[in-house]
This record gives structure tokens, sequence and C-alpha cells, in this order.
């Protein structure tokens, strides 16, 4: 798992680093992004190019958003 602890920077750096990381991200690995808070816009660019994410709220207020490649629906 590639984790990048991006609390306390200021956008577009975690989008950019998020980025960065899925064009190296090997298949079936996934990306940890840790933030103070949701990052909406990502969220959309995500399901945009494929891929699925899981954001779960901690009682310390940060995010952790773990990002992987979404399944191809079961041919038919």
């Amino acid at each position: 798992m590639i984790v990048i602890d991006a609390r306390g920077w200021e956008p577009p750096r975690p989008f950019e680093a998020v980025m960065e990381a899925l064009c190296d991200l090997p298949p079936g690995e996934r990306i940890r992004l840790i933030l103070e808070r949701e990052p909406f816009p990502l969220y959309r660019v995500l399901e945009r190019n494929g891929y699925a994410y899981y954001a779960t709220a901690c009682e310390d207020g940060r995010y952790e958003i773990d990002i992987c490649e979404r399944e191809a629906p079961p041919a038919e």
C-alpha cells in the first residue's frame, strides 16, 4: 500500500500526489490518502477514471481514503 500523509498540505498538492501515485500503482494495490478534510473534487475525478475509494472519518478529525482500481462488472 502506498501511503500519502497529506495532513497540512495546501491544495492542490494532495490531489497532485494522488494523481502521480496512480500512474505508478501496480495492479491490485491501493493508495491510502490521509487528510484533515474530505477531498470531494478528488472523488469526482477518481469515479470518472475507473477508481473506487473508501473514506473513513476518524475520531481525531482526519480522513483516511483508500483508493484502488474499480473492478470491471462481470461479462454477461
